[in-house]
């Protein structure tokens, strides 16, 4: 299996979709920094872009890559499905599960979950797992919302 395919999923890059409802006020935009995990001989950074919110979904784009082998590296885009509660019980303060999809530049599948956990109301932890070519990719670390409120 190529670590190569393992980039595109750690490309949190996504769009959010929303089953009913509109988003909380604050939540327009969502930045995530630059996040690493480690691989058997080397490391992933995963660096998505901004999350914003269009119409009922959120866009971002992704770049993933790998140390030592740059070769390996990918760009992309990620869908995930959150509900209209799901957002609310966030904004709340509430953990929040999520599910998605992706693909990197080639179109090959992705498939992302992972897990929000507020620590105020405009900032806290997040956890993705992308799972690549049956390789799954655990990274660790913030985000802070941003945006005009509603």
């Amino acid at each position: 299996m190529r670590l190569g395919l393992i980039l595109p999923l750690a490309a949190l890059g996504a769009t959010l979709g929303f089953a009913a409802g509109p988003a909380p006020a604050g939540w327009e935009r969502l930045s995530v920094p630059p996040m690493k995990t480690s691989i058997y001989v080397g490391r992933v950074t995963l660096t998505p872009g901004a999350f914003e919110l269009h119409g009922d979904t959120y866009t971002a784009s992704y770049e993933a890559s790998v140390w030592p082998w740059f070769f390996w590296g990918e760009k992309g885009t990620v869908t995930i499905r959150v509900s209209a509660a799901d957002l609310q019980r966030a904004a709340h303060g509430g953990t929040v599960d999520f599910a998605g999809r992706g693909a990197n530049q080639k179109g090959r599948p992705r498939t992302v979950t992972g897990r929000v956990q507020p620590a105020d109301a405009t900032s806290g932890r997040l956890k993705i797992r992308i799972r690549v070519d049956g390789i799954e990719l655990v990274f660790n670390g913030t985000y802070q919302l941003g945006g005009r409120p509603r």
